[in-house]
């Protein structure tokens, strides 16, 4: 492992952390020097599954190639990546980490990969470096995903323990996206990539106020998120994935961590606080009850178990 210092404006230590040595060294050789050269920039793809360690990762990246990398340039939305692009400097790293509420679609990352196919002039003549922070690369647009990004940085778990990594080079990223689009797989015969590793949970862009004003501005954009109106399919189908992950809890009786794991190792992005907040819109019902009311023709409907709650709430 290789060690990377964080110093202030006067030269002062601020904090340090680990970086893998052969990342460091692909970084140095790769990214840096091709900054370095005219009509050149570098974007980088981290994704994996909520709370595995995406920014934590991205901003250690982000800090190394650029010293400069502060909470002003990491964007959450489509508008302030395409402002932050606009006034970045020469050679200047841009985080853009998508702010997803557990409602993930190709349709809601659109915005961004109109951003990069616009700006992408701006970006190489300014030499930018960009780390694009999401769930899973499929989402983006298939043209940006193979031949605008250089390489993919997929995070995930191991043995419940965050920072792990591999990485997926060019040839390798292309493999992965054609072989994985319909089943959004990571792991196919034939499909094998040797550079993995380690990190550590150091935030890289300052000390601790600076990580609580980052976590602030990281909240208010999922509050953001939240408020942003959906079409009557997309609310359908949440409706529809809200009940089957309900009926699944109560049919299997598993813990809220145990269907997480589930999910994720099929790249479905949902954490455990998501899961306890769409199991507790229905209540806790017994299985038995569950069957009656199947057998029975009917259909518990969220819509019912909120009048139900309310009902009992009033009782008491």
């Amino acid at each position: 492992m290789a060690r990377a210092k964080i110093k202030d404006s006067e030269g002062n230590l601020v904090k340090e952390y680990y970086m893998n040595e052969r990342l460091k060294r692909n970084l140095d050789e790769k990214v840096i020097k091709q900054l370095q050269k005219k009509d050149k920039d570098c974007v980088l793809v981290i994704d994996g599954s909520e709370g595995s360690g995406k920014s934590t990762l991205a901003f250690q990246i982000g800090k190394y190639v650029d010293p400069t990398l502060e909470v002003d340039r990491v964007v959450f939305s489509p508008d302030d990546f395409r402002e932050a692009i606009l006034k970045a400097k020469k050679g200047q790293c841009i985080v853009y980490d998508e702010a997803f509420t557990g409602f993930s679609s190709r349709a809601s990352l659109s915005p961004i990969n109109k951003v990069l196919v616009s700006l992408a002039m701006q970006m190489r003549q300014k030499n930018l470096f960009i780390l694009i922070v999401l769930p899973t690369i499929f989402l983006l647009d298939k043209y940006m995903a193979i031949f605008r990004t250089k390489a993919l940085l997929h995070v995930f778990e191991s043995k419940g323990r965050r920072g792990y990594f591999k990485l997926f080079n060019k040839n390798k990223k292309k493999r992965l996206i054609l072989l994985g689009k319909r089943t959004m797989s990571y792991t196919h015969k034939g499909l094998y990539t040797r550079f993995k590793g380690r990190f550590y949970g150091k935030f890289a862009l300052g000390d601790d106020k600076v990580e609580k004003i980052y976590l602030k501005k990281k909240e208010r954009a999922l509050a953001d998120s939240e408020k942003t109106s959906m079409t009557s399919a997309q609310v359908r189908y949440r409706e529809q994935r809200d009940m089957i992950l309900w009926l699944f809890r109560n049919y299997t009786q598993l813990t809220y961590k145990n269907i997480m794991h589930i999910l994720n190792d099929y790249d479905l992005q949902l954490s455990k606080p998501q899961i306890a907040k769409i199991c507790d819109k229905f209540g806790e019902i017994p299985i038995k009850k569950v069957n009656k009311m199947l057998k029975e023709g009917k259909s518990p409907r969220i819509n019912d178990m909120k009048k139900k709650k309310l009902e009992k709430s009033d009782k008491n």
